[in-house]
């Protein structure tokens, strides 16, 4: 009988709304009928956002070296860091908690590494916060890549209608167009083939963004970028058998995507593959790092400083995003 995963889920920047969602969310008792979770952070932290989420359950302090097996669904289990003080301002940028979400990240990638947790679900860090805290990394997905030595990984969003899988991300989109070359288009490819057939889909199809308006129109937008950056990858791809078409206008390449035309979208910059995942809704994305040697899921938002602490915070992304990792995590 194989046994319930081990999800670790990080707090991410404790100055937002990552308490407020991760409590709210794992008061679903469903949740742990399929996984146990684990939260990695400040139990204090999570003690305020449960009274002010009007929980009745309880926090329950355990250390790393603690026995992640023990749990139930009426209280919530956590790697107690206790790095924060307790009267961290809400809705502040501050060094504190940006160095305090890269160490609960920090310890996550560690239990992983010692199959103490079978996937990471983690909950939005700020980015300036992280800067003044010490830590000069784009975001979550670059911190994880270096920390597992990984350098060929990307980005994918999804959502019931859409999937989008990055060639570049937290650039920008000067510096976007200058990344973009043929060996990472190509990776980008055979990661977004490689992970949807690894989830079931045997052929998946993959359409390709160009860079320009109308994918450059034959030479008439741009500078040859799609020539020169995209069109040599998707040939390669499709001489080894992956089914991708390409480069395409952006603009319907999306709309073809979420009638069914393609399974995945793979974007050239952050906003092409950004704006609409978050058109078609935040509560419904999810924020999946490809490539990496163990599981790692997010919420598709950010801190939202402004309705940090007052209970406001829907928890759906959240939620799914821990679907996305119970299901994804290796059988036990």
């Amino acid at each position: 009988m194989n046994k319930k995963p081990i999800i670790g889920i990080t707090i991410g920047d404790a100055a937002g709304v990552g308490p407020e969602i991760i409590v709210k969310s794992l008061q679903q008792k469903e949740l742990y009928d399929r996984a146990h979770p684990i939260v990695i952070g400040d139990s204090k932290m999570l003690k305020r956002a449960a009274s002010i989420v009007k929980t009745d359950m309880t926090i329950k302090e355990i250390n790393i070296d603690s026995d992640f097996t023990e749990g139930n669904n009426r209280e919530i289990t956590c790697v107690d860091l206790d790095l924060l003080p307790e009267d961290l301002p809400y809705g502040q940028v501050s060094a504190e908690a940006g160095n305090a979400a890269f160490q609960y990240l920090r310890t996550a990638i560690e239990l992983a590494n010692k199959h103490k947790i079978d996937a990471i679900c983690t909950a939005p860090l700020n980015k300036e916060a992280l800067h003044k805290g010490g830590h000069l990394y784009p975001g979550h997905t670059e911190i994880l890549a270096q920390l597992t030595d990984t350098t060929d990984f990307s980005m994918m969003l999804s959502s019931p209608k859409l999937k989008v899988i990055h060639v570049t991300t937290h650039v920008g989109i000067i510096d976007a167009i200058n990344q973009i070359k043929p060996e990472r288009v190509y990776n980008v490819i055979r990661l977004a083939h490689h992970t949807l057939a690894k989830s079931g889909i045997s052929e998946p199809k993959i359409g390709v963004c160009g860079i320009n308006p109308h994918a450059g129109e034959n030479g008439l937008f741009g500078y040859g970028e799609e020539e020169e950056k995209i069109i040599p990858a998707v040939t390669k791809a499709l001489e080894e058998g992956i089914p991708v078409e390409g480069p395409l206008p952006a603009d319907t390449l999306f709309f073809r995507a979420q009638r069914g035309d393609f399974d995945i979208v793979v974007a050239m910059y952050h906003d092409q593959g950004h704006g609409p995942i978050k058109v078609l809704g935040l509560e419904a994305g999810v924020n999946i790092t490809v490539g990496l040697p163990i599981i790692r899921t997010s919420v598709d938002h950010g801190t939202a400083f402004d309705i940090a602490g007052k209970g406001m915070v829907d928890e759906r992304s959240m939620l799914e995003a821990l679907n996305q990792a119970i299901e994804l995590a290796p059988e036990k």
